[in-house]
């Protein structure tokens, strides 16, 4: 999509600082990180959302997200990471283009796990809600 960003890195119509790819996905630092060593994985080919991804393309996004994950570790000596995804404009997704972000994280700086982002609780049964998923996934 010639109006996306992640679209136009992807095409090298737009400079970023790109650390890893497949033929599936690319990893470039994120224009405004929280952090140095802030990485997106995203996919090549345009998503909006992340069930929209082939099980192929999931498969070279995660495989990039890992080698990523692993340098963050060893490179930047980070002592833990967050990978979030945000899906949907309701959870945060700023551009329509499924993204990973990979955030290097150290023993003490201040910051949450991902239970930190929303904390209303569980409202409703455990067994009705799995009976549910259960149902979407196996029809």
């Amino acid at each position: 999509m010639s109006d996306c960003v992640f679209c136009r890195i992807v095409d090298e119509e737009i400079d970023a600082e790109v650390v890893y790819e497949n033929d599936y996905a690319m990893a470039f630092l994120d224009a405004n990180p929280v952090v140095d060593g802030h990485t997106v994985v995203v996919p090549k080919e345009h998503f909006e959302r992340f069930s929209d991804l082939t099980e192929e393309v999931a498969t070279g996004v995660f495989s990039v997200l890992r080698e990523v994950n692993k340098a963050i570790l060893t490179g930047l000596e980070a002592d833990g990471t967050n990978v979030g995804l945000n899906d949907g404009e309701a959870a945060g997704q700023a551009i329509p283009h499924t993204h990973v972000h990979v955030i290097p994280r150290y023993s003490g700086d201040g910051g949450g796990s991902l239970h930190s982002i929303i904390n209303v609780g569980g409202q409703k049964e455990p067994s009705d809600v799995a009976e549910t998923l259960k149902s979407e996934i196996y029809t």
